[in-house]
């Protein structure tokens, strides 16, 4: 009986050691806290109906900022390009081999005269399988692409169109991908693809939010409305939830397609039942 009773603790020892771990380890907490939205990279995806929303953001808007907290998990085929979010605005993951690894970039739909002209600016090393904080931003003469503290600057023209009949790829303001596979219109034999992993706090601003001359401003806190801000999904809805409110007073409340959904809660939060349920059965 001694023996058995001895197993028994040695156990329940076990387990206490192996449910805090696995809680901290899946899912990761977000730098924001609360949950997040969870992607598998397939073809789900969180959206705006255009016909619906229409454009965030007004023709001739050159002072702008989309921002996110992004974790990578599985890597995109190298002829596939994540979609973070897309509408004017765009921000992308892309598996450039083993030597380049993981990079951000940055495009923007911009009215260039005549002609209404996808461009790309920039790119960025993304950490998988950690959080990172990426933002997109122009200022009326530059364009900024930041990950975490890194920061990318290029120079021309910044100001959004505000039609895009145009593009190649659904006008809907999307977060995770488009709900299929399309062909990019500025990459070649590059698909738009989905992101696997998970996102948070997405923000979208009709000003610059960061001064780059800092060098210091990865945010310690969830994000804050603001008269500046457009759209804010703080992506704290209870586990499972498929709609996720704006907190803006703009009523973008995106759509979760295709099994996108909130997590995120602590495992820790059911570990501790179970911890409490162990210790109780030790002191019999």
């Amino acid at each position: 009986m001694k023996n058995l009773r001895n197993q028994s603790i040695f156990g329940c020892l076990f387990l206490l050691i192996l449910i805090p771990m696995r809680a901290e380890a899946i899912p990761p907490p977000s730098p924001a806290g609360g949950n997040y939205l969870a992607l598998d990279g397939v073809d789900d995806h969180a959206i705006l109906d255009f016909e619906t929303f229409g454009l965030l953001l007004p023709k001739g808007t050159d002072e702008w900022t989309f921002e996110a907290w992004i974790y990578p998990t599985t890597l995109p085929d190298q002829d596939i390009i994540a979609t973070v979010l897309s509408q004017q605005v765009r921000m992308y993951a892309w598996n450039r081999g083993p030597n380049a690894g993981l990079r951000l970039m940055g495009g923007a739909h911009l009215d260039l005269g005549p002609v209404n002209a996808p461009m790309a600016f920039g790119m960025l090393k993304l950490s998988p399988n950690q959080w990172n904080h990426i933002a997109f931003q122009s200022n009326g003469i530059q364009t900024i692409l930041i990950v975490n503290d890194s920061v990318r600057i290029s120079h021309g023209g910044t100001t959004l169109v505000g039609d895009l009949s145009h593009a190649e790829h659904p006008q809907d303001f999307t977060i995770g991908g488009f709900g299929e596979k399309i062909k990019s219109d500025i990459h070649g034999d590059h698909l738009w693809g989905h992101f696997a992993g998970y996102i948070d706090e997405v923000r979208i601003s009709k000003v610059a939010r960061y001064n780059i001359a800092k060098r210091s401003f990865t945010p310690q806190k969830k994000f804050k409305n603001d008269a500046k801000t457009v759209a804010l999904w703080h992506l704290d809805e209870s586990r499972g939830a498929q709609k996720f409110l704006d907190t803006s007073g703009n009523a973008y409340h995106l759509m979760g397609r295709n099994g996108a959904e909130t997590d995120g809660e602590f495992a820790a939060v059911e570990a501790e039942g179970k911890l409490a349920t162990i210790w109780g059965r030790l002191k019999k």
